[in-house]
């Protein structure tokens, strides 16, 4: 599949919106995939292409967090266990059923969490102080995470809600903390589902490529926006974000 020049400009723009929204919050592939489709790419490939950026963004982004001292890494591999199980079979059905399936749940996902911004911020974002829970003294974060992996695997959009339901509001880790784990988890699931798809042959790399220089961009934009600023602000951010994810979910 060729692009010209505008739609190579539009990808990156489209893919760096989505990066910063990915690492503050998440939904922002529900952005990049509507793009894809209307270009002219079956839902299938754009699925599986979108994965080659959200990779790459990924992995900018947990260096990013690393950098500035805020990925905490103690309760780390427990985490991921549940992450890369549930990954790995929902990539799997993504790679012999049809996405839009879950288009329901993403989009009851986004009014969810929107809801919950607004009327119990305490649930995505912890008041400062609060104590963490361990994984192993959490039961019921196992199954959130396996489902937060199976979903990501599946269709990608909308994941970094469920994953911050998990990460912040079961596990209580503050806002910035949260957010540098969900990428952590991201890029697990990520990993396992982009070598599903590669098997599948559904990658379509020249768009995988100009995607991943926009979610780049986006990546260190965003770190720097949950790093330094207020999370009160960062709560209206999430707020908006997921109003707009939403609403971009509904044109695929």
């Amino acid at each position: 599949m060729e692009f010209t020049g505008v739609e190579v400009v539009v990808l990156i723009a489209v893919a760096l919106i989505a990066g910063a929204i990915n690492t503050v919050a998440g939904g922002g592939s529900n952005l990049v995939l509507p793009t894809l489709m209307l270009m002219g790419m079956p839902p299938e490939v754009a699925n599986a292409t979108n994965r080659v950026g959200i990779f790459i963004e990924s992995v900018v982004a947990v260096s990013e967090f690393k950098r500035h001292d805020r990925l905490d890494t103690f309760d780390l591999k427990l985490i991921l266990i549940p992450m890369a199980v549930g990954g790995l079979f929902g990539a799997l059905a993504a790679a012999f059923a049809p996405s839009d399936i879950l288009k329901p749940l993403l989009i009851g996902t986004m009014i969810l969490m929107s809801l919950l911004v607004l009327f119990r911020p305490a649930v995505v974002s912890p008041p400062s102080g609060t104590a963490v829970r361990l994984v192993r003294n959490t039961p019921s974060a196992w199954f959130g995470l396996l489902a937060a992996g199976f979903y990501g695997g599946f269709v990608q959009a909308g994941v970094g809600f469920l994953l911050l339901a998990s990460i912040a509001g079961t596990l209580r880790y503050d806002f910035v903390r949260a957010n540098a784990i969900k990428l952590v988890c991201t890029l697990v699931f990520t990993t396992v589902s982009l070598v599903i798809f590669i098997w599948q042959d559904q990658v379509a790399w020249l768009a995988g490529g100009i995607l991943s220089v926009g979610y780049v961009l986006g990546a260190i934009l965003g770190v720097k926006l949950a790093v330094h600023t207020d999370p009160k602000i960062l709560r209206w951010f999430l707020f908006a974000a997921t109003l707009l994810a939403g609403g971009a979910a509904l044109l695929y």
